[in-house]
This record gives C-alpha cells, structure tokens and sequence, in this order.
C-alpha cells in the first residue's frame, strides 16, 4: 500500500510539473570535449535559438590546457551547464582551472560561471558593468526560455577586468583583444602559439548573427582586425568550427546586406511589417534561423535606422 501511494503521489507531482520541467527532468547536456589544435578543446552547440529541448546549449565553449593550468573560454547558459563542464574538462586532464574569460554580457557566455566562483572570471569593463547591471534581468528571462535547465542559476559578475594584452600560460601565448560591434564590449582570444581564434560574439559560422546590442559599423570594423590575424582554427561563438577564415567573410557579408537593405527600406518609408517581408537572397539560405533572425535584426535595429534618415527624408 506505502508503495502504491508512493508511486501515486510521483506520477501526481510529474503530471503537475511545468512542461519544461518535465523535459528537463533527469537530463544533461552531455557535454564532450573536442580537441581541434593542440591542448586546445570547444564544446560545440547547437546552431539554434535558446528552447527547452536544448537547455540553451548553443555556443561553442572551451579551453586550453597549459603547464600553468587550464584557460576556461565561456561558462555556457546555465549552472548546470558550468558544472558538467567542469567535469567534462577533468576528464581531459587533471590540472586546476587558473582563469576562465568571458567574452560578452548574453547569457550563454556566463550564467555557467557559478561553476567556476573559486577561480578568478575575467571579462572586458564594459562586459562587467553590463552583467552587473542586467543579469538579474538576463537570468529571468532565461528561466522563462529554457525552464528546469536553470534550476540554482544566479548571474555571477566577472571579477577581473580586461585591458587588453598579450599574456602567456604555460607556453601559450595569448592575444587578448578588446573589441565590440556584436556587443558594447566583445573579447577575443587569440592563441598566437596554435593559431586558435576564439571569436567571442562576433563570428558566425552558416548561423546568422544575432543583433539585440549590435553596432554595424563598429562590428565591421571588428572582423576587420580579426581577420588580419593569422588563423589556424576558428571558434565562432555559433556554428561550425573551421579551419580557415571564411566565417569572417559570411558574416561580414550577411552584416552588410542587412544595414544597406535597413537603410534602403527607411529611405524609401517602408514601415516595420514591410520589412519583415523582405526577400532574403539565396546566398544566405544555409544560414540556420535565417528569417527568424532577420525579423528579429529588423525589430532591434529598424527604428533607429529610421530616425537617423527621417531629417533626410523630410
């Protein structure tokens, strides 16, 4: 009878759990390491939006194992996803965390970092005060997208600013670059002894960029420097890793067409529901969510686009 009731009062709390706890239920990211250079791994994400069949699990995270200890790049969406991560990097080797980066203030990048509270967690000033600011915020709303996943979840802000510098790790030497464009404040990292650029929020690779606190024309002016780098591996912050540099140039081109396209639409008075309508060219068609972001750039961006010809225009 105990037993009977037991399992009865279990269905009954199942049946009245949340749809996104029920999903998220006994499950794990799985996390798995891959090597793509030299002491150096990604976790790679799904090139998707955040939902709760893929616990927010969309960024390329990873590290780098050095004689001084291991270089954490990103801490994912979640606590849960920091803590499979940091088991996931003890399987590769035992050596201690010495540093995790954080290169931008959206919620893939850091609501991991609980995981890494004993290590120090250094981001861009402009990164710090964004997260400071609005992870409270950033957090609740990512309980709203993905539900269970986020279970003990709380923003933690980076402790240590970044400059810009070139610092080295037991024999990687290591570029720290202070950018922006996706973001007010976007860090690169780029590993000058295996050639591996972690792109931070401003490569896309056949993922279409997203844009809630995007500058075109400072972003542009990102990939430029980018890509002036000699590049073995790249590690966009979604999409394929490759080896080569030409998610610079996808991305650079899907940017531009989406500014002239905006601004071309502006001057002619089209208003937001026309815009949406746009045909996309087929040359971004292997873009994943390519209209679901494009609707999504004209809403963040059309607007301001509009006030700054209407002076023309009248």
């Amino acid at each position: 009878m105990r037993g009977a009731l037991k399992g009865a009062v279990g269905l009954l709390c199942l049946i009245l759990m949340p749809a996104d706890s029920v999903l998220a239920a006994g499950r794990e990211y799985g996390l798995e390491a891959r090597r793509i250079a030299a002491d150096t791994y990604v976790f790679e994400g799904a090139a998707e939006h955040f939902t709760a069949s893929n616990g927010g699990n969309i960024l390329n995270s990873g590290f780098i194992v050095t004689d001084d200890g291991v270089i954490v790049i990103q801490t994912g969406p979640s606590r849960r996803y920091g803590e499979e991560m940091r088991a996931a990097i003890g399987r590769v080797t035992s050596r201690p965390i010495a540093k995790v980066f954080v290169s931008n203030l959206h919620p893939d990048y850091f609501l991991g970092s609980q995981a890494f509270a004993d290590v120090p967690i250094a981001a861009l000033p402009g990164t710090i005060d964004g997260i400071r600011s609005d992870g409270p915020a950033v957090t609740e709303n990512m309980y709203r997208l993905i539900g269970d996943w986020m279970r003990g979840t709380e923003a933690v802000v980076p402790t240590e600013p970044v400059l810009g510098a070139t610092v080295v790790y037991g024999g990687h030497r290591l570029r720290l670059m202070p950018l922006d464009g996706h973001t007010a404040a976007d860090l690169a990292l780029f590993d000058e002894t295996t050639g591996v650029l972690f792109a931070g929020g401003l490569v896309f690779s056949d993922r279409t960029p997203t844009t809630p606190h995007a500058d075109i024309a400072r972003w542009l002016r990102s990939l430029d420097e980018l890509e002036s780098l000699d590049i073995a591996v790249l590690v966009p912050n979604h999409g394929t890793v490759r080896s080569d540099e030409a998610a610079i140039g996808q991305t650079r081109d899907y940017l531009t067409w989406l500014d002239a396209t905006l601004r071309g639409a502006a001057e002619a008075g089209l208003d937001m529901n026309e815009v949406m309508a746009t045909e996309i060219p087929a040359r971004f068609a292997a873009l994943n969510v390519l209209r679901e972001e494009f609707t999504r750039s004209v809403a963040h961006l059309y607007p301001k686009i509009e006030q700054s010809v209407l002076p023309r225009v009248n």
